[in-house]
C-alpha cells in the first residue's frame, strides 16, 4: 500500500513530507508507549500514536525502516518534532481517528504485515 493510500483511507492531513506519498509501506505499528514500538521490527511501515513529542521522531529512527508516523485523535506535533522529522525524512500525518479505529482501518483495506501469514489468510 501507498502512502497516499494511507491518506486518504485515514482523510489524514500531511504536515510534511508530501512529495514522498509514492513510498511503498508494508506494515503498521500502533502504540503510544515508545518500549513497544522499538520491539516493532519496522515493517517498511507507519507508526501510529498520540504521542506529539520528538522522542516518537528519536524511537522511530532507532527502530528503523519506519517511512510515516501518523499522529491520532487529531493531535498536532510540536514545532521542534516537526523539524526533526523532516531532517530525518520521515512522512508525519494526522488524523482524527482514534488509534484503534485508525488501525482498524487500515488493517480491513489491507495494510497486513507479510510475518503475520495466519491473519492473512483470513483476509
Amino acid at each position: 500500500m501507498k502512502l497516499r493510500e494511507v491518506r486518504d483511507i485515514l482523510n489524514a492531513e500531511v504536515i510534511t513530507g508530501e512529495d514522498a506519498l509514492d513510498q511503498e509501506v508494508c506494515g503498521a505499528c500502533g502504540a503510544d508507549l515508545m518500549s513497544d514500538v522499538l520491539a516493532w521490527s519496522g515493517d517498511k511501515g507507519v507508526l501510529l500514536t498520540g504521542l506529539t513529542n520528538p522522542q516518537v521522531v528519536r524511537t522511530a529512527e532507532v527502530v528503523g525502516d519506519v517511512k510515516c508516523i501518523i499522529f491520532v485523535r487529531g493531535k498536532t506535533p510540536s514545532t521542534e518534532t516537526v523539524e526533526l522529522a523532516k531532517k530525518s525524512g520521515f512522512v508525519l500525518m494526522k488524523c482524527k481517528y482514534p488509534m484503534f479505529v485508525a488501525c482498524g482501518l487500515l488493517f480491513s483495506k489491507g495494510l497486513v504485515p507479510r510475518d503475520y501469514g495466519e491473519i492473512s489468510r483470513i483476509l
